[in-house]
């Protein structure tokens, strides 16, 4: 079995013949996801999102779009705009997004995963953040490491763009990534990825089961919020201000807090975050900005 077959076998793709788009940047992570979801069998479409934030963006795009037609795939490129300084991870993803469909294949890897745990878990965003991503066909890759996504890119042939971005210190990403995963690594004497991925499959399932218990509370209901058991509570509001927000991320625990207090008529109103407010009036919620 060839290292491609044996990738395959430990990913989540749709079933074969189905349309997908892939985001792929370029990196070895999407260029891994372009390959096995060809191998799949799935109709794919390579998406390039050029940022303009680097000369030589034209030409990155150019071999995404080589590598697409070698394995028998449509590209696709779409031009965002996005201004250099703070925040511009989080603002390139963004619009990244707002360019991609909604079922967009990303290459996000078990490495990844861990990354955005302890991203979250510095949040303080909760059982939810400590889940990390669900593991579905959206992100197939999450069973694999990145150390096997270059590798192979190297069998393929293929020569992996590097992201500057991900060795800039100025991104806490970039950080946890090549420092505070290979302390945390030498600390425990093993390799805490493989653990923290395992916790973020228990994590997820106890979080999919919670969703569920939760979501015949009325989140808006304090009489309602008061009886309830404190965790199917906090996450009923959680879900509520998510939604409501529209926000990237949930809120954090500080956050839930000050909306219990409120619930418990400690407070008539308490703010949430990014200038939302939740008020009460006759024993009922509300959001607003």
């Amino acid at each position: 079995m060839g290292l491609r077959e044996e990738l395959l076998g430990r990913c989540q793709f749709p079933a074969a013949g189905t349309e997908v788009t892939c985001a792929v940047s370029g990196g070895a992570d999407s260029l891994t996801l372009l390959v096995l979801a060809v191998a799949a069998g799935c109709s794919v479409t390579a998406v390039h999102v050029d940022h303009g934030l680097r000369p030589g963006s034209v030409a990155e795009a150019e071999r995404v779009g080589d590598a697409a037609a070698r394995f028998g795939a449509r590209f696709r490129r779409e031009q965002v705009s996005v201004r250099p300084g703070p925040n511009l991870q989080a603002r390139a993803r963004a619009a990244r997004y707002q360019v991609l469909p909604a079922d967009v294949l990303t290459g996000h890897t078990a490495d990844d995963q861990a990354e955005t745990m302890l991203l979250n878990l510095m949040r303080g965003a909760g059982r939810p953040g400590l889940a990390g991503m669900r593991r579905d066909q959206r992100r197939p890759l999450l069973g694999l490491r990145r150390a096997e996504t270059a590798a192979l890119c190297v069998v393929e042939g293929l020569d992996a763009l590097q992201d500057p971005t991900n060795f800039d210190p100025t991104h806490r990403r970039t950080r946890v990534r090549h420092e505070v995963l290979p302390l945390l690594d030498d600390v425990a004497g093993r390799d805490v990825v493989a653990v923290m991925a395992r916790q973020a499959e228990i994590l997820g399932q106890e979080t999919e089961l919670l969703d569920r218990l939760a979501a015949d509370l009325d989140p808006t209901d304090t009489r309602a919020l008061r009886a309830a058991e404190p965790a199917l509570a906090r996450r009923a509001l959680r879900a509520w201000l998510w939604r409501g927000m529209g926000a990237e991320y949930p809120v954090d625990a500080a956050a839930i807090d000050r909306v219990l207090a409120v619930v418990r008529h400690e407070a008539r109103g308490a703010d949430v975050q990014a200038g939302w407010r939740v008020l009460r009036a006759d024993g009922r919620l509300r959001l607003e900005r």
